[in-house]
């Protein structure tokens, strides 16, 4: 038989019965657009986790007290006993000049912040240097930044975040120039950081910043850091700094060659490559989920094909005492099959655009990807195949004097 006489029979075949075969690629074109938009609202969280991680700065090295001793109780709040000093980070400034580029100390913590008869829980209170805002660029909406003689003086000064900004001045008050309490320290709000939105430790903008010997001393009551954040000069220079880092702070607190380190240090990429994994893993978990709807669509394939085998047993009884070889019964069941789940993946396709869309325009991160696109299509391709097989054999194979006689 010419191929275009089976493709014009595939065809009118499916349009005798229009509604069981919508009804029969609804399945794939949900699991296909299933598909798409799942590793697409994957990707685009893989993406926008990785934008956050880097807007905390790129070429970052942080280092903090080692966990392996005994934790301690007390303000320190990380699980480990607190071996880092403000000289440690004057001394890593002062002596890898060729390497690192913005060395601060760091100690954080939760403080309540208060304004008039307003309160806030301020989710970070944050000790740093001025440095702190090349390491981690952040740009001031207005006002100023806090200076190296006001870090030196434990001056009583701060600049608020979005987040506490909002929360604390209610009437929409410029905070520059107010006086805010932190815990029971009075602090004068000297300037108001651009919004920067979320990050791995939640909301960036729900903090307060202010010189770090302040906050350890008056605020926290202590007198040891808990973290040094350190900007390397160049990219490429990121392992060199670590390993310079590592030789000076070993030398620093005295270790001997075979003491493990009183600290840990973590690079940035170390985020990065751990959010991209944790990421990949859910972008695969999501995918895998959506491509059982469209195992089961294919199922609803094989089936409705192996009732049309059953209903038309005595046209194929017919075509083949015409001439019809059991190869044109196979290839045209075989054609049915693929034509419904080939009409049900581009409509699929065109449903996951819409989807994406209306995502986007939502405000999710939400990804258009070619190569799910291609996936979800060919799966759906390779699911018409599985599916027409079986019936195509079973059509095929039935007696010719049987499929006639019967009723």
């Amino acid at each position: 038989m010419d191929p275009r006489d089976l493709i014009v029979l595939t065809f009118s075949s499916l349009g005798k019965n229009r509604l069981r075969g919508a009804l029969t690629t609804l399945g794939i074109v949900i699991g296909v657009a299933a598909v798409i938009v799942m590793i697409g609202i994957g990707e685009g969280s893989k993406q926008a986790t990785q934008n956050i991680i880097r807007s905390m700065g790129t070429n970052v090295i942080t280092v903090h007290p080692s966990h392996h001793s005994k934790a301690v109780a007390g303000p320190l709040g990380l699980g480990a006993v607190p071996t880092l000093t403000f000289e440690d980070a004057e001394a890593i400034q002062r002596e890898l000049k060729n390497t690192v580029a913005a060395v601060t100390p760091v100690v954080r913590s939760s403080r309540p912040a208060v304004f008039q008869n307003t309160n806030w829980l301020v989710g970070s209170v944050l000790g740093v240097n001025p440095m702190y805002l090349s390491i981690n660029p952040w740009n001031l909406e207005r006002g100023r930044y806090f200076s190296d003689e006001e870090v030196r003086n434990q001056a009583k000064v701060c600049v608020l975040g979005k987040t506490v900004q909002e929360n604390l001045f209610l009437q929409g008050e410029d905070p520059v120039g107010k006086t805010i309490r932190i815990g029971k320290i009075p602090f004068e709000v000297v300037g108001i950081l651009e919004r920067k939105g979320g990050g791995p430790r939640g909301d960036q903008d729900d903090t307060i910043h202010a010189p770090y010997t302040t906050v350890m001393r008056k605020v926290m009551g202590r007198d040891r850091i808990q973290q040094i954040a350190i900007s390397v000069a160049r990219e490429e220079l990121i392992l060199q700094a670590e390993g310079d880092i590592i030789s000076l702070l070993r030398q620093r607190h005295h270790l001997k060659a075979d003491d493990e380190n009183d600290f840990n240090i973590h690079l940035q990429q170390d985020w990065l490559d751990a959010a991209a994994k944790q990421s990949g893993v859910i972008t695969m978990l999501l995918g895998i989920a959506a491509a059982i709807s469209l195992v089961v669509g294919g199922v609803g394939i094989s089936n409705v094909m192996l009732v049309a085998v059953t209903e038309r047993t005595q046209e194929i009884g017919l075509r083949r005492a015409v001439g019809a070889t059991q190869g044109n019964i196979m290839v045209q069941f075989f054609l049915e099959a693929l034509a419904l789940a080939i009409s049900g993946g581009l409509l699929g396709v065109g449903l996951a655009f819409v989807s994406l869309w209306i995502l986007q325009r939502l405000g999710l991160s939400a990804l258009n990807q070619v190569w799910a696109v291609l996936l979800g299509f060919g799966f759906s391709f390779l699911v018409g195949i599985a599916a027409g097989f079986f019936p195509a054999m079973k059509a095929a194979g039935l007696s010719v004097i049987d499929a006639i006689r019967s009723e």
